[in-house]
């Protein structure tokens, strides 16, 4: 049976389909026969009641670089009358994203959203995953430069970036002996109003930081991201290299644990970030990674993701 599909992105014209997750699932979708409906998220309205979208229904998608999206005409649609919207704007985490969840909540799971946006709200990526702390590297979440210091001067050795932040960016490495960190603090002070995030430095991270993604609670697939000679990041549009990679015993272990915490949220596509030994980020708002794993021989992510969802709408 062939469903109605709505997907919440940004705008389609810019994506890069080489890499992009949300193409590969309207892929996936379109080869189903699934039917999809396009809009962007600051087209998301509320009226009397009624969550609707204006957007463009799409016509035929190419897995091509140029001219990747045919779109129809401009339109309004009730989304509660689709049967799934997929929720896959990329962060900032931030009151616009956390209003688009509770519009989306009104509609969810008569519609079924991807991922349950309630819990998306509830379980931020750097947040979430606290409550694994102890599969985390030491971890601290503050505004007080005073726990900042001290935590420095216990590890030496640190990371500092913004808790709602996303793609690798203002994430800063502050190695032992480095004299930035007041410096740092006014700029995060006066940049960022919610606290921000330290973690101690883990050297594992040269040797790669992965990406495994987990479908409805299983793992899927895994990728490893290796950060260029020059940076701390290996977000690949920051310079990380995408290579083949599997899991270990310790990423299935760390699979096994938080498995049924992400099924029991509704949380059916999830990527995690782990670096050596340990768990630093659950991301559920936008996780990525499907094509490259798929590109080095992995599993087809995007078709376990719509056997997921067709199992609950069909």
């Amino acid at each position: 049976m062939a469903l109605k599909v709505a997907v919440q992105m940004d705008a389609i014209e810019t994506i890069d389909t080489k890499g992009d997750s949300t193409f590969a699932l309207m892929l996936e979708a379109q080869s189903r026969g699934h039917e999809l409906f396009y809009y962007l998220p600051d087209r998301l309205s509320m009226r009397d009641g009624d969550v609707v979208a204006v957007g463009q229904p799409v016509k035929a998608l190419r897995d091509e670089k140029r001219d990747h999206a045919e779109l129809g005409h401009e339109e309004r649609r009730r989304l509660s009358d689709c049967d799934v919207v997929l929720m896959r704007q990329d962060p900032p985490f931030d009151m616009h994203y956390i209003t688009a969840t509770h519009l989306l909540e009104r509609i969810h799971p008569e519609t079924l959203v991807v991922n349950d946006p309630a819990h998306v709200r509830n379980a931020p990526e750097k947040l979430f995953v606290i409550d694994f702390a102890d599969l985390m590297p030491p971890t601290l979440i503050t505004r007080d430069p005073k726990e900042v210091i001290s935590f420095k001067e216990e590890f030496g050795d640190i990371i500092i970036k913004p808790l709602y932040g996303n793609g690798g960016a203002g994430v800063f490495r502050l190695a032992h002996g480095d004299t930035n960190l007041f410096a740092l603090l006014e700029l995060f002070l006066e940049n960022f109003r919610e606290p921000f995030i330290v973690q101690q430095y883990l050297p594992d991270v040269r040797a790669g930081d992965k990406r495994i993604i987990l479908v409805d609670g299983e793992p899927a697939g895994v990728i490893n991201r290796i950060p260029a000679p020059e940076e701390t990041r290996s977000n690949m549009h920051v310079g990380g290299r995408a290579v083949a990679s599997e899991m270990n015993a310790r990423d299935l272990e760390i699979c096994e644990r938080i498995g049924p915490a992400l099924r029991d949220r509704g949380f059916l596509f999830v990527g995690i970030d782990v670096i050596g030994e340990w768990l630093t980020e659950i991301n559920v708002t936008s996780p990525t990674g499907i094509r490259e794993v798929k590109r080095f021989g992995g599993a087809d992510i995007a078709a376990h993701v719509w056997n997921a969802i067709e199992k609950r709408r069909i």
